[in-house]
């Protein structure tokens, strides 16, 4: 209407119920005030109003803009966990404000700009022929990691398990690509306090657990873990890669030590995760949880707390070299034609044949020492040998003790490795 015929500012005024200076004012801030509309994200607000927190809402909102031009989903959660980051020290903004912001700015229903079209994305065979080379050029294999998610069931009648009906928990695994290093793991389940972890010392443990919704990871849970691994890094004075999928449990962070990447999905850029490393895991775990026996070790089904020693234990047992392998054959390595690593047994895990060999010179020097002569006093102070059950009462005494006084989880592969070499001896 200001563009065309003239009008008067009177009878505007009249024609809107409105004064005349507030037209006056209209129009001589015509400019600002298109400007204006033309960023709101909705085109029918007609009043301008700014939120109470005007740094925080500008600071979300470039986050934002960041995100999208990353290509990456920004959900309700994950702008509610950004918000919550941005303020502290400040109380938590509320889920009202958010509300209010989202729909100031449009948040709620814009889509990013790279969702609108297929053609405008790259694709998946230019991405790994030209992008990912180039991106593992720059490190090591043991600075290159990925991480991923996978579910594993737990036992009928488990205690520990929570009363809805998801009966599986959700692990977050993440090693790099020589096999080198594993992050501990990350178990989620849907008990939000558990009985049988009442009492454990649970940052020393060799896992870590944490309750989600239904057993599923979500944007927090991943970016309280984003945390914890970069400190971890910087803690070694590492910088590192981390591959992983796109996912809106996946939010993308600005880390001093972890610089993240997000593959494209598609079958042929499968995670070395999903290449058999996920596999060799649950198949430990299943041998593991079949090895249970109820009448030795006296006890029940496996509580949620002997479930994540067992997960721990058979993470340990996936052998460095078929993590590389993996890596090599979902194209993750600088140099794809490495030499596989040998897939013998770890060095300073007991074998069979070691307990055989060296229980053998102990039994003749007992042979000896009766053929020597041993008076009857001295004999009956030999205590008995204890039974099996007893053994295993003994082993789950001396991991309490662990769970409730260890000072470092490295205390725990120690025990992992005696507990095997009493079932190996049980066994033969």
């Amino acid at each position: 209407m200001l563009e065309g015929p003239k009008v008067s500012q009177s009878e505007l005024a009249k024609r809107f119920g409105v004064s005349q200076p507030q037209i006056c004012r209209i129009i001589k801030n015509k400019e600002r005030i298109l400007n204006e509309w033309h960023r709101n994200g909705d085109p029918e607000r007609k009043r301008k109003r700014e939120g109470k927190d005007a740094a925080l809402e500008a600071a979300l909102l470039r986050w934002v803009e960041g995100a999208r031009a990353a290509d990456l989903p920004v959900g309700r959660p994950l702008l509610q966990l950004r918000a919550r980051h941005l303020a502290r020290p400040d109380p938590e903004p509320s889920g009202g404000w958010l509300a209010r912001l989202g729909a100031r700015h449009g948040l709620a229903g814009k889509k990013p700009p790279a969702e609108k079209g297929d053609a405008e994305q790259p694709t998946a065979e230019h991405w790994a022929s030209a992008v990912l080379p180039g991106l593992l050029r720059s490190y090591a294999p043991a600075e290159i990691f990925a991480c991923g998610e996978t579910a594993v069931p737990l036992p009928a009648g488990s205690p520990g398990k929570g009363e809805s009906s998801g009966e599986r928990l959700t692990l977050l695994l993440c090693t790099n690509a020589s096999g080198s290093e594993k992050v501990p793991l990350r178990a989620v389940g849907d008990n939000p306090r558990p009985r049988c972890l009442r009492g454990v010392n649970l940052e020393q443990m060799p896992w870590s657990y944490r309750a989600g919704s239904l057993a599923g990871l979500t944007a927090p849970l991943f970016a309280e873990w984003l945390r914890e691994f970069n400190e971890g890094m910087r803690r070694q004075g590492k910088s590192v890669l981390l591959l992983l999928a796109k996912h809106e449990a996946h939010p993308y962070l600005q880390l001093s030590n972890v610089r993240m990447v997000f593959v494209p999905l598609a079958t042929a850029l499968a995670q070395p995760l999903d290449r058999g490393i996920a596999s060799d895991l649950k198949g430990h775990y299943r041998r593991r949880l079949l090895r249970w026996l109820p009448a030795e070790r006296g006890a029940g089904q496996p509580s949620l707390l002997d479930v994540l020693h067992m997960l721990a234990q058979a993470w340990g047992d996936v052998h460095p070299g078929l993590i590389a392998s993996c890596f090599r054959a979902a194209g993750f390595t600088p140099d794809a034609s490495a030499e596989a690593v040998s897939l013998t047994s770890a060095a300073g895990l007991f074998s069979r044949e070691q307990l055989e060999r060296d229980g053998d010179p102990a039994e003749a020097d007992g042979d000896q020492g009766m053929a020597e002569g041993e008076d009857a006093g001295e004999l009956a102070a030999v205590p008995p040998c204890p039974s099996e059950r007893e053994v295993w009462r003994s082993l789950a005494t001396l991991r309490r003790y662990l769970e409730c006084q260890a000072t470092s989880p490295d205390l725990f592969q120690a025990f992992y490795e005696l507990e095997d070499a009493v079932h190996m001896v049980s066994a033969g």
